[in-house]
This record gives structure tokens, C-alpha cells and sequence, in this order.
């Protein structure tokens, strides 16, 4: 009986008689028509807090320098009623250098939470198996003149992707969650780091200084076009991680488990690789190398947001946050003297490393 009724009534009326499934516990569910998406609260409320947290540090950062000025004055900057030094300040010297700080935050910390959940381990960042340091002896190459006429992004890529291959080479066999991969990585970044020394110590001594922003990390002397490269660079690549994501969860499992769900696994992790290798050759080509926020950002993020996504939105801001709040105790601590960024999350990230080599295994990241 109920079948017939059912068969007989419109589209609309059997639609209305069947109960909509519940979201599942700590989500939210957005409908539209035929689409839904779930959202994981504790996920968003992660992204919530780290925007409002990443505001409020880049207008104390537009506020704080040599010279103080009030929010109302940086406000009325940003607006386009500023006034003289403010507008000077603020326009001219501050507003440029937070956009690269919050572009090289996104993109070292995104590369780093991309890169740990391929190798399933905390380790895994690029700052730590040597990518990094490929790219920053190919920048520095370019810098001091060896002939070669690429400019430091296109050279910094060239020595991630070269620091990459040696890195997967080297652990051939061993894959990528394993520590093998982490070690291979670890002497592939030393090699790099000793050519780059090599190159300082056979040029002139301004030559080096010229280059010394990428042997220590440091947004005081950047280029305008690597920070253009970088920001298309976070347009394309935070969109690619977004859709890699559920792959990104999958791979926590075994990889029998993973195809059985549809995941096309060696795709899937040349994707991520490419997408990880990209984010952190453009950031080295606009500060250097620091590594450790790739680090830390996404260790933070993992806290804040919910275990069963990978936090990639979550990573970029965390990452963002840590390198503006970094490059402004750079600036204030010893003013006039400048501190660059890349020391000032060495001494932060040390002691967070060696937390996390003692913490036990959390999140399906060791």
C-alpha cells in the first residue's frame, strides 16, 4: 500500500516524506537543492579563530616599528586618508612587507603540512629533508653570478625539484613514510647547505652580503617579482591542496585500503609532491629559507582544528601568523637593529622540534 501511494504521489510529495539524514556528530551541514556540504566545526571554528588571530597581529604589525602609530592611523592609511609619515610608513615600508610575510607563512607551512601527511610523519618538512636548501644554494647561485641568467625563482625551483629527486633516490626503496626518507633528506640538505657556504666563500664580500638574505631567511630585501610569483603561486596551490585533501586523509591508511576507496595513489602523490615542491621554492626565492615555519604551523594547526581532516586551510593561516608575529619580534627586539625572521623561528622552532621527537604519535602523523 504505502509503495503504490508512494509511486503515485508527485517528486515533491516523496521528497517531502523521506527524513533527512542526520549530519554526523561534530559537524554542520550546508544544503542547497541536490548538494550538501558537511562542515567539520571544530575544523572551522580552527579557521574562525586563526583569521581573527591573523588580523589582529597584521594591524599590530602595520602599528609597531621605530616609529608607533595608533590603529586609527593605519586604518585611515588603508583606506586612502592617510596622512604624510603614516601614509609613508604604512604604504610605502609596512603594508609590502606584511603581504610577504603572510604569502611566505602560507606557502612554507601549507608545503610542510602537505609534505608531512605524504610521509605520514612530523618530520617531513621541507625545511628538514633538504628541499629548502636546494633551493636556497640554486638562488644564491644566481645571486652571485656563476652565468647563469634565471632569476631566483625559477633557480630556486630548480634546486627544490633537484634536492627532491636525490632525497626520493636516495630512500629508493624505502618510500616516503619511513625514516630513511627523513635521513636521505637530512644529508641531501647538508650537501646543499655546504655548497652554499662554498659559493659565499668564493665572492667578493659584497656579492655575499647581496646573497646573505638567503643563507639565514629574511624579508628585508626581497624581490617585488618573487612575491608576485608567490602570491599566483598560493592562488593555484591552496585550491589543488583543498581538493586533495580527502586523498591527503585517505593515504593515513593503508594503501590496499586507499585504492579500495578510489584513491589513485601514485597520482595523488606526485600532486601533492609538485604542489609542496612549488609553495616552497617561490617562498625561498622571497625569504630565504625558513624552514622551521613549515614546521610549527602545521603542528599548530593539528591542535586547533579536528583529527579527522587535514588541516590544510588551517596550516596556511597558522603559518602566516607564526611568520608575521616572528618577522615583527624580528624588527622590535633589538631595534634599530633588525633580527631576520628565519633566526627568530630557529630559536622558537628548536625547542618545538625537539618537543615533537618526544611527544607520542598523534593524528596519524608520527
Amino acid at each position: 500500500m504505502s509503495l503504490s501511494v508512494l509511486s503515485s504521489s508527485s517528486p515533491r510529495h516523496r521528497a517531502a516524506s523521506v527524513a533527512p539524514v542526520p549530519a554526523p556528530a561534530g559537524t554542520h551541514r550546508l544544503a542547497r537543492g541536490h548538494v550538501s556540504v558537511l562542515l567539520d566545526r571544530r575544523t572551522l571554528a580552527a579557521n574562525v579563530l586563526l583569521l581573527a588571530a591573523l588580523l589582529v597581529a597584521s594591524l599590530t604589525y602595520l602599528c609597531l616599528g621605530e616609529r608607533h602609530l595608533s590603529p586609527l592611523a593605519v586604518l585611515a592609511v588603508l583606506q586612502g586618508q592617510g596622512e604624510g609619515l603614516a601614509n609613508f610608513l604604512v604604504a610605502a615600508l609596512r603594508l609590502p612587507r606584511l603581504g610577504a610575510a603572510l604569502a611566505t607563512g602560507a606557502a612554507f607551512a601549507l608545503a610542510g603540512c602537505l609534505m608531512q601527511t605524504l610521509a605520514a610523519n612530523r618530520l617531513a618538512t621541507p625545511g628538514i629533508i633538504g628541499i629548502d636548501n636546494g633551493a636556497t644554494a640554486f638562488a644564491v647561485a644566481s645571486v652571485v653570478g656563476l652565468g647563469v641568467g634565471m632569476a631566483p625563482p625559477a633557480m630556486a625551483l630548480a634546486g627544490a625539484t633537484t634536492a627532491t629527486v636525490l632525497t626520493f633516490g636516495l630512500a629508493l626503496g624505502g618510500g616516503t613514510q619511513g625514516y630513511r626518507f627523513i635521513v636521505a633528506g637530512i644529508g641531501v640538505g647538508a650537501v646543499f647547505g655546504a655548497i652554499t657556504n662554498l659559493l659565499l666563500a668564493r665572492v667578493a664580500i659584497d656579492v655575499a652580503n647581496a646573497a646573505y638574505p638567503w643563507t639565514v631567511g629574511s624579508l628585508s630585501a626581497r624581490p617585488e617579482g618573487a612575491v608576485r610569483l608567490l602570491v599566483v603561486g598560493l592562488a593555484l596551490g591552496v585550491p589543488v591542496a583543498l581538493a586533495l585533501s580527502r586523498s591527503l586523509r585517505l593515504m593515513g591508511f593503508s594503501e590496499s585500503v586507499a585504492r579500495s576507496l578510489g584513491t589513485r595513489l601514485g597520482l595523488r602523490r606526485v600532486q601533492v609532491l609538485s604542489t609542496s615542491v612549488v609553495l616552497t621554492a617561490l617562498a625561498v626565492a622571497v625569504a630565504g629559507p625558513v624552514g622551521m615555519v613549515g614546521l610549527v604551523g602545521p603542528e599548530l594547526a593539528r591542535h586547533l582544528a579536528s583529527p579527522r581532516r587535514v588541516p590544510v586551510l588551517a596550516s596556511a593561516l597558522a603559518g602566516a601568523l607564526i611568520m608575521v608575529l616572528a618577522d615583527l619580534a624580528g624588527r622590535l627586539m633589538l631595534a634599530p637593529l633588525e633580527i631576520p625572521v628565519g633566526i627568530v623561528t630557529a630559536v622558537v622552532g628548536g625547542p618545538w622540534l625537539l618537543w615533537i621527537l618526544i611527544r607520542p604519535r598523534r593524528h596519524g602523523v608520527a
